[in-house]
C-alpha cells in the first residue's frame, strides 16, 4: 500500500489533496492494494492512507419528483469512522437546494414534472435537515459547495438578481459552517460577483469545464480573494467521450491537459502566499485517472516540466 501522497513542505496546512469519488476497482495499484478484494465499503480507509481529502458528491443527486433524498446520517457516521482525525471531506449541497426547476428529463411516470419549479429551491428548512443529516462528520467537514447549473434569463433574470435570492438565504444559513460557490454562468464572473462572494466569506470554487473559462483565465482576469479557502474542481470536459477511450478502466492518463494542471499549481502558490487554504478536488474525467493526476499536479507544484506520460 503505498503511503500518503506527499504535499511539499512549504504547502502543508495550505493545501488539501483529493478526489472527486473513491470507489474505483481500477485504482488498484495506484491508491489500493493489487491483491485484495474489495467490498463497496473497504475503499475509504484505504483511500485515506494515500490522501488526506476528498469531495462526497452523493448527496447531490436529491431531487426526485417522488420525493427528496437527504444523507442518512448513519452513512456519514461510517465516513468519519474511517479516516484518521485530520481527513476532510467537501461536500456538494443538494442540488434540491440550486436547481430552479426540475430537470426536464424525467422517466415517462413523471413527464409531468419536467421543467416544473423547484418549490425546495434555496429552503432554509431543507438546508438544515441536509446539515443534521451529515451533523457526524463533525470536525471532519470541510466546505459546502452550492453547486448552481448555467443560470438562463428563465430561471434567474439576472446576477443581480442571484446575488439577492442567494444572499438572503446566506444570510440565514447556520453559521460555523465553510460555504462555497460554483457558478457555470461565465458571464458572472466579474468584479461584482467576487465582492459579492467576499461580502458573504464564501469561497469561491474553481471549476474546469463545464463551457466554464479555464481556471488560469479566471485566476488570471480576476485574482479571487474571497475567503480563508477556496476549492479548485478538476473535471474534464465530454464525459462520455472520456468514458469511451478509457472504457472506464482509470489507470492510465489518456488526455493530458499539462496547461491546466500547471495554471491550478499557480493558484496553489498564490493562495499559500496569502495564506489561503486550497482544496484541489480532482477526476477521473479530467485526465483519465484522478490518482495520477494528482501525481503530475505535485510535479507541476515543484515547477517540473509535465507532459503527457503518466509517472509508473
Amino acid at each position: 500500500m503505498a503511503l500518503r501522497l506527499g504535499v511539499p513542505k512549504k504547502f502543508r496546512g495550505l493545501l488539501r489533496l483529493g478526489t472527486t469519488s473513491w470507489k474505483y476497482d481500477t485504482w488498484k495499484g495506484l491508491i489500493y492494494d493489487a491483491g485484495k478484494t474489495y467490498r463497496p465499503d473497504d475503499y475509504l480507509a484505504d483511500y485515506a492512507r494515500y490522501l488526506d481529502c476528498v469531495e462526497i458528491d452523493q448527496w447531490f443527486y436529491s431531487l426526485f419528483p417522488g420525493g427528496l433524498r437527504l444523507p442518512d446520517p448513519g452513512v456519514a457516521r461510517f465516513y468519519a469512522q474511517s479516516v484518521p482525525d485530520d481527513f476532510v471531506f467537501t461536500v456538494k449541497a443538494p442540488n434540491s437546494l440550486t436547481l430552479t426547476h426540475y430537470y426536464s428529463r424525467q422517466t415517462p411516470r413523471y413527464a409531468a414534472f419536467a421543467g416544473k419549479p423547484n418549490a425546495a429551491f434555496l429552503d432554509h428548512d431543507l438546508l438544515c435537515r441536509f446539515l443534521d443529516g451529515i451533523s457526524p462528520l463533525e470536525s471532519k467537514l470541510g466546505p459546502i459547495m452550492f453547486q448552481f447549473e448555467y443560470l438562463n434569463k428563465q430561471k434567474m433574470p439576472s446576477k443581480e438578481a442571484f446575488f439577492e435570492r442567494f444572499g438572503e438565504f446566506i444570510d440565514r444559513a447556520p453559521k460555523g459552517y465553510q460555504y462555497a460557490v460554483e457558478t457555470r454562468n461565465p458571464k458572472y464572473l466579474s468584479p461584482a460577483y467576487f465582492a459579492f462572494l467576499k461580502g458573504l466569506g464564501l469561497g469561491f470554487v474553481y471549476v474546469h469545464g463545464y463551457f466554464m473559462p479555464p481556471v488560469g483565465e479566471v485566476f488570471d482576469t480576476f485574482k479571487p480573494e474571497t475567503a480563508s479557502f477556496e476549492v479548485i474542481r478538476l473535471h474534464g470536459g465530454d464525459r462520455a467521450e472520456i468514458e469511451g477511450r478509457t472504457g472506464e478502466v482509470w489507470n492510465t492518463i489518456v488526455a493530458p491537459k499539462p496547461a491546466d494542471l500547471e495554471a491550478a499549481a499557480r493558484i496553489v502558490r498564490a493562495n499559500a502566499k496569502k495564506r489561503v487554504l486550497t482544496y484541489l478536488n480532482m477526476s477521473n474525467h479530467f485526465e483519465g485517472s484522478a490518482p495520477l493526476s494528482l501525481r503530475r499536479f505535485l510535479d507541476a507544484l515543484a515547477g517540473k516540466k509535465i507532459d503527457g506520460l503518466a509517472p509508473r
